[in-house]
């Protein structure tokens, strides 16, 4: 379906690699002088949209990303993977440390329809928060069909075929655009963006606005009362055989 526009949400969250340290406070974990990245799912997303073009499904690819200035990085690399150009929805302060899936899926429904997208293409969470919530909402809010945890995308005759991850194995369902999707881990592989794609990528176009020009509230009812480090494991038991195992469950009351 030439002519189509997609819609593509890319997160900027604390680069995988970085061993998460919480706030001595215990309101958040530390994020000043941290190393962040575009979380995994939404790099895949980016490179679905991509590929989509490449194949002429589609004619634009719109990034967008809800935070601070820095947020711009990350739309950055991705008009560097392929994109065409971004949108920057500043959110800051106490709006961005509370923003959660709800308000972020509020922003992605009404750039949808400002847009006059064809496609919403997410990850499926972000290893941040591993919500998985954001794509699901999204198309909730628009009444749009939803092919969530893709491993594959097909489109012909304006309909998208979805074979989705499942606990039971694979599912393949047809939906009628415009639909949400969110992308699985197997959907497909990145691409490194290229120098001189990078250098392109700093002349393409990045629109900012803010969520009060889009009509949404961002603000959240949600409230963290506390974050904390995960207890740390103690040490196993070595036991010579089986006798000892079962008596040693009994001791600590395992059976």
């Amino acid at each position: 379906m030439a002519g189509m526009r997609l819609l593509v949400g890319v997160k900027r969250v604390i680069d995988y690699a970085v061993k998460i340290r919480v706030k001595p406070d215990r309101t958040g974990v530390v994020t000043d002088g941290v190393k962040h990245s575009m979380n995994p799912f939404c790099e895949i997303a980016v490179e679905e949209a991509v590929r989509l073009k490449e194949k002429k499904h589609a004619n634009e690819v719109v990034v967008v990303s809800c935070g601070p200035q820095q947020c711009q990085e990350t739309i950055r690399t991705a008009l560097a993977m392929g994109a065409d150009r971004g949108i920057h929805v500043e959110v800051t302060g106490k709006d961005y440390e509370t923003l959660g899936p709800l308000q972020v899926s509020k922003i992605m429904a009404a750039l949808a329809k400002k847009e006059e997208a064809d496609l919403i293409l997410l990850g499926k969470q972000a290893i941040d928060g591993d919500w998985n919530q954001t794509g699901q909402m999204t198309a909730a809010l628009l009444d749009w069909p939803q092919g969530t945890f893709a491993s594959e995308v097909k489109i012909e005759d304006k309909k998208l075929t979805v074979t989705r991850e499942v606990d039971g194995g694979l599912e393949t369902i047809s939906l009628k655009l415009p639909a949400v999707v969110t992308s699985d881990l197997r959907l497909n592989e990145p691409r490194y963006a290229t120098l001189p794609n990078i250098m392109k990528a700093k002349k393409k176009k990045i629109d900012k606005i803010s969520p009060k020009e889009l009509g949404v509230d961002v603000s959240s009812k949600l409230q963290t009362l506390s974050v904390e480090d995960p207890p740390q494991r103690t040490a196993g038991v070595k036991v010579e055989n089986a006798e000892q195992l079962v008596n040693k469950l009994k001791e600590i009351g395992r059976i």
